[in-house]
Protein backbone atom coordinates (compact mmCIF):
# COMPACT_ATOMS: atom_id res chain seq x y z
CA UNK A 1 0.00 0.00 0.00
CA UNK A 2 1.10 3.35 -1.00
CA UNK A 3 1.87 5.68 2.00
CA UNK A 4 0.10 8.96 1.92
CA UNK A 5 1.92 12.09 1.90
CA UNK A 6 -0.22 16.04 3.04
CA UNK A 7 2.03 18.67 1.23
CA UNK A 8 0.83 22.11 2.63
CA UNK A 9 1.60 25.02 0.12
CA UNK A 10 2.56 21.93 -2.50
CA UNK A 11 1.92 24.81 -5.30
CA UNK A 12 4.30 26.94 -3.97
CA UNK A 13 8.13 26.99 -5.49
CA UNK A 14 9.48 23.98 -3.12
CA UNK A 15 6.02 22.38 -2.33
CA UNK A 16 5.80 21.48 -6.11
CA UNK A 17 8.97 20.40 -6.53
CA UNK A 18 8.29 18.12 -3.86
CA UNK A 19 4.83 17.04 -4.80
CA UNK A 20 7.12 15.44 -7.96
CA UNK A 21 9.83 13.92 -6.06
CA UNK A 22 7.17 11.99 -4.07
CA UNK A 23 5.04 10.79 -6.52
CA UNK A 24 7.97 9.50 -8.15
CA UNK A 25 9.00 7.61 -5.36
CA UNK A 26 5.99 5.81 -4.99
CA UNK A 27 3.89 8.08 -2.45
CA UNK A 28 -0.14 9.54 -2.50
CA UNK A 29 0.67 12.86 -2.35
CA UNK A 30 -2.32 15.15 -1.09
CA UNK A 31 -1.37 18.90 -2.37
CA UNK A 32 -2.79 21.45 0.35
CA UNK A 33 -2.39 25.27 -0.91
CA UNK A 34 -4.70 28.77 -1.24
CA UNK A 35 -3.36 30.10 -3.78
CA UNK A 36 -2.12 32.95 -2.35
CA UNK A 37 1.55 32.80 -3.68
CA UNK A 38 1.48 29.82 -5.15
CA UNK A 39 0.15 28.81 -8.67
CA UNK A 40 -2.28 26.42 -10.35
CA UNK A 41 0.61 26.17 -13.01
CA UNK A 42 2.85 24.45 -10.63
CA UNK A 43 1.01 21.58 -10.21
CA UNK A 44 -1.05 21.47 -13.19
CA UNK A 45 1.17 18.02 -14.80
CA UNK A 46 -0.62 16.19 -11.83
CA UNK A 47 -3.80 16.66 -12.24
CA UNK A 48 -5.22 13.48 -13.33
CA UNK A 49 -3.18 11.58 -12.18
CA UNK A 50 -5.01 9.01 -9.50
CA UNK A 51 -2.22 9.00 -6.78
CA UNK A 52 -2.17 12.92 -6.25
CA UNK A 53 -5.46 15.12 -5.21
CA UNK A 54 -5.25 18.87 -5.05
CA UNK A 55 -6.81 21.01 -2.76
CA UNK A 56 -7.42 24.69 -2.33
CA UNK A 57 -8.07 25.76 1.33
CA UNK A 58 -6.31 28.11 3.67
CA UNK A 59 -3.98 26.19 6.57
CA UNK A 60 -5.20 29.07 9.24
CA UNK A 61 -8.48 27.36 8.95
CA UNK A 62 -9.27 23.41 10.38
CA UNK A 63 -7.93 21.26 7.63
CA UNK A 64 -10.56 19.83 5.24
CA UNK A 65 -8.90 16.63 4.23
CA UNK A 66 -10.83 13.88 2.11
CA UNK A 67 -9.00 10.74 4.45
CA UNK A 68 -6.55 10.81 7.29
CA UNK A 69 -4.42 7.46 6.55
CA UNK A 70 -1.36 10.07 6.42
CA UNK A 71 1.99 8.53 6.97
CA UNK A 72 3.58 12.18 6.51
CA UNK A 73 3.32 15.66 6.66
CA UNK A 74 5.79 18.14 5.34
CA UNK A 75 3.95 21.79 6.81
CA UNK A 76 5.69 24.00 3.92
CA UNK A 77 2.78 26.63 3.53
CA UNK A 78 4.17 30.46 4.21
CA UNK A 79 4.85 32.70 2.01
CA UNK A 80 8.68 33.20 1.81
CA UNK A 81 9.75 36.32 0.04
CA UNK A 82 9.69 39.85 1.57
CA UNK A 83 7.56 41.05 -0.50
CA UNK A 84 4.84 38.35 -0.34
CA UNK A 85 5.24 38.18 3.43
CA UNK A 86 4.90 42.08 4.53
CA UNK A 87 2.13 42.41 2.17
CA UNK A 88 -0.36 40.60 4.70
CA UNK A 89 1.79 40.50 7.85
CA UNK A 90 -1.00 39.46 9.99
CA UNK A 91 -1.98 36.57 7.77
CA UNK A 92 1.87 35.80 7.32
CA UNK A 93 2.42 34.82 11.63
CA UNK A 94 -1.41 33.28 11.53
CA UNK A 95 -0.01 31.13 8.60
CA UNK A 96 3.06 30.07 10.75
CA UNK A 97 1.42 29.78 14.30
CA UNK A 98 -1.93 28.92 13.25
CA UNK A 99 -0.98 26.53 10.62
CA UNK A 100 1.66 24.89 11.83
CA UNK A 101 -0.56 24.16 14.78
CA UNK A 102 -3.29 22.53 12.50
CA UNK A 103 -0.76 20.36 10.91
CA UNK A 104 0.23 19.32 14.49
CA UNK A 105 -3.42 18.33 15.24
CA UNK A 106 -3.36 16.31 12.11
CA UNK A 107 -0.29 14.48 12.72
CA UNK A 108 -1.34 13.83 17.00
CA UNK A 109 -4.61 11.82 15.55
CA UNK A 110 -3.07 10.01 12.62
CA UNK A 111 -0.08 9.50 14.30
CA UNK A 112 1.46 10.63 10.72
CA UNK A 113 5.34 12.27 11.15
CA UNK A 114 5.45 15.93 10.74
CA UNK A 115 8.45 17.94 8.99
CA UNK A 116 8.29 21.78 9.46
CA UNK A 117 9.96 23.70 6.54
CA UNK A 118 11.32 26.64 8.69
CA UNK A 119 13.79 28.75 7.88
CA UNK A 120 17.69 30.49 7.86
CA UNK A 121 15.34 33.58 8.88
CA UNK A 122 15.10 32.31 12.42
CA UNK A 123 18.70 33.18 13.11
CA UNK A 124 18.17 37.17 11.78
CA UNK A 125 20.82 39.59 11.39
CA UNK A 126 23.48 36.62 12.85
CA UNK A 127 26.14 37.42 15.15
CA UNK A 128 27.68 33.74 14.40
CA UNK A 129 29.08 32.94 11.43
CA UNK A 130 28.30 30.23 9.71
CA UNK A 131 25.31 29.68 11.96
CA UNK A 132 25.16 26.75 13.28
CA UNK A 133 21.68 24.88 14.61
CA UNK A 134 22.59 25.71 18.12
CA UNK A 135 22.95 29.37 17.38
CA UNK A 136 19.81 31.33 19.07
CA UNK A 137 19.94 34.10 16.20
CA UNK A 138 19.52 37.70 16.55
CA UNK A 139 16.20 38.73 15.42
CA UNK A 140 14.21 41.82 15.94
CA UNK A 141 11.13 41.25 17.38
CA UNK A 142 9.12 44.32 16.12
CA UNK A 143 10.31 44.80 12.99
CA UNK A 144 8.90 44.56 9.66
CA UNK A 145 10.38 41.04 9.04
CA UNK A 146 9.30 39.88 12.05
CA UNK A 147 6.11 38.07 10.83
CA UNK A 148 7.94 35.86 9.21
CA UNK A 149 10.88 35.08 11.27
CA UNK A 150 9.60 35.71 14.55
CA UNK A 151 6.40 33.29 13.46
CA UNK A 152 9.02 30.51 11.79
CA UNK A 153 10.41 30.30 15.39
CA UNK A 154 7.04 30.41 17.19
CA UNK A 155 6.49 27.40 14.86
CA UNK A 156 9.49 25.56 15.67
CA UNK A 157 8.15 26.56 19.48
CA UNK A 158 4.89 24.52 18.58
CA UNK A 159 6.74 21.33 17.16
CA UNK A 160 9.21 20.85 19.89
CA UNK A 161 6.04 21.34 22.59
CA UNK A 162 3.98 18.44 20.46
CA UNK A 163 7.15 16.24 20.71
CA UNK A 164 8.04 16.69 24.33
CA UNK A 165 4.45 16.81 25.74
CA UNK A 166 2.78 14.54 23.53
CA UNK A 167 5.36 12.16 21.85
CA UNK A 168 4.75 13.62 17.65
CA UNK A 169 7.64 12.47 15.70
CA UNK A 170 8.44 16.51 14.64
CA UNK A 171 11.33 16.96 12.24
CA UNK A 172 12.46 20.44 11.87
CA UNK A 173 14.39 21.65 8.49
CA UNK A 174 16.18 25.61 8.60
CA UNK A 175 15.84 25.93 5.11
CA UNK A 176 18.61 28.77 3.42
CA UNK A 177 17.97 30.36 0.26
CA UNK A 178 17.23 28.27 -2.50
CA UNK A 179 16.19 28.51 -5.68
CA UNK A 180 15.35 27.13 -9.05
CA UNK A 181 12.49 26.47 -11.79
CA UNK A 182 9.54 27.30 -10.47
CA UNK A 183 10.06 30.57 -8.52
CA UNK A 184 7.78 33.42 -9.47
CA UNK A 185 8.96 35.81 -11.75
CA UNK A 186 7.83 38.91 -9.36
CA UNK A 187 9.04 37.21 -5.69
CA UNK A 188 10.96 39.62 -5.24
CA UNK A 189 14.22 37.67 -4.40
CA UNK A 190 17.32 37.93 -5.36
CA UNK A 191 18.28 35.24 -8.00
CA UNK A 192 14.55 35.48 -9.69
CA UNK A 193 15.11 39.64 -9.63
CA UNK A 194 18.19 39.68 -10.87
CA UNK A 195 16.99 36.83 -13.86
CA UNK A 196 13.93 38.28 -14.70
CA UNK A 197 15.94 41.92 -15.13
CA UNK A 198 19.14 40.41 -17.01
CA UNK A 199 17.10 38.87 -19.98
CA UNK A 200 15.07 41.78 -20.05
CA UNK A 201 18.44 44.07 -20.12
CA UNK A 202 16.94 46.21 -17.29
CA UNK A 203 19.14 47.52 -14.71
CA UNK A 204 19.49 45.36 -11.80
CA UNK A 205 18.48 46.46 -8.40
CA UNK A 206 20.90 45.75 -5.72
CA UNK A 207 20.12 47.05 -2.35
CA UNK A 208 23.16 48.43 -0.16
CA UNK A 209 26.26 48.22 -1.66
CA UNK A 210 26.05 44.45 -2.58
CA UNK A 211 28.35 43.25 -0.08
CA UNK A 212 26.36 41.25 1.99
CA UNK A 213 26.31 37.38 1.44
CA UNK A 214 24.17 34.26 0.62
CA UNK A 215 24.63 31.53 0.11
CA UNK A 216 22.01 29.62 -2.55
CA UNK A 217 21.26 25.86 -2.97
CA UNK A 218 19.46 24.22 -5.95
CA UNK A 219 16.33 23.15 -5.23
CA UNK A 220 17.01 19.56 -6.23
CA UNK A 221 19.20 19.46 -3.71
CA UNK A 222 16.71 21.11 -1.07
CA UNK A 223 14.10 18.86 -2.04
CA UNK A 224 16.31 15.60 -1.62
CA UNK A 225 17.43 16.54 1.96
CA UNK A 226 13.81 17.28 2.84
CA UNK A 227 12.69 13.76 1.97
CA UNK A 228 16.57 12.12 3.36
CA UNK A 229 15.44 13.73 6.99
CA UNK A 230 11.68 12.87 6.97
CA UNK A 231 12.48 9.06 5.81
CA UNK A 232 15.87 9.26 8.37
CA UNK A 233 15.31 6.70 11.21
CA UNK A 234 18.16 8.26 13.50
CA UNK A 235 17.17 9.87 16.71
CA UNK A 236 18.86 12.82 16.32
CA UNK A 237 16.56 14.16 14.24
CA UNK A 238 13.79 13.72 15.87
CA UNK A 239 13.25 17.05 17.65
CA UNK A 240 16.46 18.54 16.61
CA UNK A 241 16.39 21.59 13.96
CA UNK A 242 18.83 20.89 10.59
CA UNK A 243 20.20 23.24 8.85
CA UNK A 244 19.90 22.80 4.95
CA UNK A 245 21.59 25.33 2.50
CA UNK A 246 24.68 25.42 0.40
CA UNK A 247 27.16 27.02 2.23
CA UNK A 248 28.59 28.20 -0.73
CA UNK A 249 29.06 31.86 0.13
CA UNK A 250 29.06 34.61 -2.20
CA UNK A 251 28.37 38.65 -2.14
CA UNK A 252 25.42 39.66 -4.04
CA UNK A 253 27.51 41.63 -6.10
CA UNK A 254 28.92 38.41 -7.43
CA UNK A 255 25.95 36.62 -8.18
CA UNK A 256 24.87 39.38 -10.02
CA UNK A 257 27.69 39.38 -12.46
CA UNK A 258 27.46 35.71 -12.98
CA UNK A 259 23.78 36.00 -13.80
CA UNK A 260 24.63 39.20 -16.38
CA UNK A 261 27.31 36.94 -17.81
CA UNK A 262 25.83 33.28 -18.07
CA UNK A 263 22.53 35.44 -19.51
CA UNK A 264 24.42 37.60 -22.04
CA UNK A 265 23.02 40.38 -20.65
CA UNK A 266 24.13 44.17 -21.40
CA UNK A 267 22.12 44.96 -17.91
CA UNK A 268 23.69 47.28 -15.34
CA UNK A 269 23.92 47.73 -11.54
CA UNK A 270 22.11 50.03 -9.91
CA UNK A 271 22.05 50.69 -5.83
CA UNK A 272 19.34 51.70 -3.62
CA UNK A 273 18.84 51.95 -0.18
CA UNK A 274 19.12 48.42 2.11
CA UNK A 275 15.95 47.68 3.36
CA UNK A 276 14.76 47.32 7.73
CA UNK A 277 16.90 44.11 9.63
CA UNK A 278 18.17 42.83 6.11
CA UNK A 279 21.30 40.17 7.19
CA UNK A 280 24.77 41.31 6.68
CA UNK A 281 25.92 37.46 6.18
CA UNK A 282 24.05 34.39 5.53
CA UNK A 283 25.94 30.83 5.49
CA UNK A 284 25.31 27.70 7.16
CA UNK A 285 26.90 24.94 8.80
CA UNK A 286 25.29 21.87 7.29
CA UNK A 287 27.79 19.47 9.62
CA UNK A 288 25.48 18.18 11.13
CA UNK A 289 23.03 17.27 7.89
CA UNK A 290 26.55 15.86 6.44
CA UNK A 291 27.06 13.68 8.91
CA UNK A 292 23.16 12.49 10.40
CA UNK A 293 21.64 12.35 6.66
CA UNK A 294 25.10 11.88 4.60
CA UNK A 295 23.30 14.87 3.02
CA UNK A 296 25.14 17.92 0.84
CA UNK A 297 24.65 20.27 -2.03
CA UNK A 298 25.78 18.55 -5.25
CA UNK A 299 24.69 21.51 -7.81
CA UNK A 300 27.41 24.02 -8.48
CA UNK A 301 26.04 27.51 -8.54
CA UNK A 302 27.01 28.01 -12.15
CA UNK A 303 24.69 24.73 -13.33
CA UNK A 304 22.27 25.69 -11.24
CA UNK A 305 21.73 29.27 -12.27
CA UNK A 306 21.98 27.74 -16.34
CA UNK A 307 18.84 25.80 -15.29
CA UNK A 308 17.22 28.52 -13.60
CA UNK A 309 18.15 31.35 -16.33
CA UNK A 310 17.30 28.59 -19.17
CA UNK A 311 13.41 28.27 -17.34
CA UNK A 312 12.96 31.60 -16.86
CA UNK A 313 14.15 32.18 -20.68
CA UNK A 314 11.67 30.02 -21.70
CA UNK A 315 8.79 31.65 -19.22
CA UNK A 316 9.62 35.01 -20.96
CA UNK A 317 8.97 33.78 -24.09
CA UNK A 318 6.02 31.88 -24.04
CA UNK A 319 4.33 35.49 -22.46
CA UNK A 320 3.51 33.24 -19.56
CA UNK A 321 1.92 34.37 -16.19
CA UNK A 322 3.56 32.50 -13.39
Amino acid sequence: MKKTALVTGGAGFLGSHLCDALLERGRQVICYDDLSTGARGNIAHLFGRRDFEFIQGDVTKPLDLPKEDLAEIYSLACPASPIHYQRDPIKTIKTNFVGTLNALDIAYRTGAKILLASTSEVYGDPAEHPQQESYWGNVNPVGLRSCYDEGKRAAECLMMDYHRQLGIDARIIRIFNTYGPKMAKNDGRVVSNFIVQAILGDDMTIYGDGRQTRSFCYVDDLIEGLILAMNSDSERIIGNPVNMGNPDERTIIDIASIIIRLARSKSRLVFKELPSDDPQRRSPDIAFAQRTLKWSPRVALEEGLKRTIEYFQKKLEEREEW
